[in-house]
């Protein structure tokens, strides 16, 4: 039967709107904290078994309720803290305290320290593998990894990464991969002989900060600088394809439910990108949030993201020492963003 224009244009209007909820993620921001406080922030980690969310505040740890935002605690003396990594089986956590070289181990319940352990130059990144039952560090300054016993709270060795390392992630079966942020690099280690196994490019994709691991088709996610996300083989290196991302990025995360990853970006937006299959991937929205919410953490059960950001004054006056200072942080402006469906 043929249809009249006006029924046509309709029609292919109505399909328009349909194909685009079909490929919309729906996600936007739910919720919002207010936190206040004084310090800048960087990564954020999520522990599913008591639905906690741990904040890094330059010089302390926040603790609050990831369900209503309440504080729940917080843990002092993290100078220069980058980021958290939990063993909930040996009811542990770990702080890497980027001004002063150390690891803060502290007990999951009470969030009382259990004292420090030395290791490399500004460690960054921090995950704990639960394949060795060890901690590694990523050491921004000193281009190495640290090892740590998570149950004996010591130094087990040093692995040499020849590059300055950003994000990392385990794949709890005896592998871990790190992004080479200076040299545009991925790199895969062995976490038992403490080594590098592998090391790939990921041009066109340079200065990866974030990192993801889609553990069941063995795909990774690099979030770089220059706007865009590599997608990467983690068995072989190939470099699947490449999604444009926002500017700004610092983290990626990815929900193995719902096949979705992400990328925030500091420009304001939450990149979500769709893996239709092992070898396709699209980017499903760009969802707003504010500028400088550049980190932050997935709850796998909600399929909520977490990001973090503040309102921003002017920076100070440059000096030989920060001739580019950052914008300052206005007070008791700093906030939790939840994102959901």
């Amino acid at each position: 039967m043929l249809l009249p224009c006006t029924s046509i244009r309709v029609a292919m209007i109505s399909l328009l709107v349909t194909s685009f909820a079909m490929a919309a993620s729906g996600y936007h921001v739910i919720k919002t904290y207010k936190l206040g406080g004084d310090g800048g922030w960087d990564y954020l980690t999520f522990d599913g078994s008591s639905r906690r969310l741990f904040i890094s505040r330059a010089t302390h740890v926040m603790v609050i309720d990831a369900d209503s935002g309440r504080s729940l605690g917080d843990i002092p003396d993290t100078p220069g803290v980058h980021g958290i990594a939990l063993a909930p089986d040996l009811g542990r956590g770990f702080i890497s305290n980027g001004r002063e070289g150390t690891v803060t181990i502290f007990d999951l319940k009470s969030l009382k320290s259990l004292g420090k352990v030395k290791v490399g130059d500004n460690p960054d990144a921090i995950l704990f593998d639960p394949a060795t039952n060890r901690v590694f560090t990523f050491n921004g300054h000193s281009n190495d990894s640290t090892a740590i016993d998570a149950a004996k709270g010591v130094v087990v060795g040093t692995i040499k990464l020849d590059g300055e390392p950003e994000f990392a992630v385990s794949d709890g079966k005896g592998e871990i991969f790190v992004n080479l942020e200076d040299k545009s690099q991925l790199l895969a280690l062995d976490p038992n002989k403490l080594a590098v196994k592998s090391r790939w490019p990921l041009a066109p994709c340079s200065e990866p900060s974030g990192l993801a691991l889609d553990g069941k088709n063995r795909r990774l996610f690099s979030a770089c600088d220059n706007k865009m996300m590599a997608i990467v083989d983690a068995d072989s290196g190939k470099l699947i394809t490449t999604v444009p991302i926002g500017e700004g990025v610092d983290a990626a995360a990815f929900d193995p439910e719902t096949n979705l990853a992400f990328a925030s970006c500091g420009e304001g937006v939450l990149i979500v990108v769709r893996e239709d299959s092992p070898n396709k991937f699209s980017v499903a929205e760009n969802v707003p949030t504010r500028e400088g919410a550049r980190t932050m953490a997935l709850d796998p059960k909600t399929h909520q993201v977490f990001v973090v950001t503040a309102k921003f004054g002017p920076p100070p006056a440059p000096t030989p020492e920060q001739p580019h200072p950052r914008h300052t942080i206005l007070p008791d402006s700093f906030v939790v963003l939840v994102l959901g469906k």
